[in-house]
């Protein structure tokens, strides 16, 4: 009988991914061109753990990761001028000054009502472009050591605050790829088909997508899944 790994498992492996400095080298999600002397800094909280005591639909390949790990994300209020309705890990427009990390525990406390204390830092990620809003934005890969309830804090900047089970997102039948039609011109990526809790449905898609599709392969726990099934946005 094989028998899952346990979520302290999974953090060895972040923490060894944290440190691997080819890790995003070669992304090529941006939509777009950015303006590279105008852009700005940001930074989003990538924050995996045990989050709540529900187990995922899914085992995972192998039993590759634990039915009990999580990643946390959001999905944006459709009133936001940038990135309406989408989900995305929890982060923001770092301030003056600000490191990354400390912009993206800041941005994840105002968005989720997290307690930062009981997070781990693991390390920052390669610094990606995200043209549409013109940013530069470093991802900051997290452990949640000691979990803290969380939830939507301002219905102004969020909809959704969820915990996504990471089995669930490995299931092949959830994941597709993505094809955005704008202006003639074309983009294909990595999504992801999830129900939270509640219920709700949401499709995790663009720069977060890419993020985690990126990570799954790179660590290993990626299953196949059929890249024809599209789903157009």
């Amino acid at each position: 009988m094989t028998v899952a790994p346990s979520a302290g498992a999974a953090r060895a492996q972040l923490a060894a991914l944290a440190q691997d400095r080819a890790f995003l080298s070669d992304w090529g999600l941006a939509r777009g061109d950015l303006d590279a002397a105008s852009a700005r800094p940001a930074a989003v909280l990538v924050l995996f753990g045990v989050l709540d005591d529900l187990a995922a639909d899914h085992d995972a390949q192998a039993l590759a990761v634990a039915q009990d790990l999580d990643v946390l994300l959001l999905e944006r209020a459709a009133t936001l001028r940038s990135h309406a309705g989408q989900v995305a890990f929890p982060g923001g427009r770092a301030e003056d000054g600000e490191s990354p990390v400390d912009a993206a525990l800041r941005e994840a406390v105002e968005e989720t009502g997290l307690d930062a204390g009981g997070v781990e830092v693991l390390g920052t990620l390669a610094e990606l472009p995200m043209p549409v809003s013109n940013h530069l934005v470093t991802p900051v890969l997290g452990w949640w050591a000691r979990p803290s309830t969380v939830g939507v804090v301002d219905v102004a900047e969020s909809s959704h605050v969820f915990r996504a089970p990471v089995a669930d997102l490995l299931d092949p039948g959830r994941r597709v790829t993505t094809v955005l039609r704008r202006g003639g011109r074309e983009w294909r990526g990595p999504g992801f088909e999830v129900v939270d809790a509640d219920g709700v449905p949401h499709l995790v898609w663009g720069f977060t997508a890419g993020i985690l599709d990126a990570a799954f392969d790179r660590l290993g726990w990626a299953e196949p899944w059929d890249r024809g099934r599209e789903r157009e946005l």
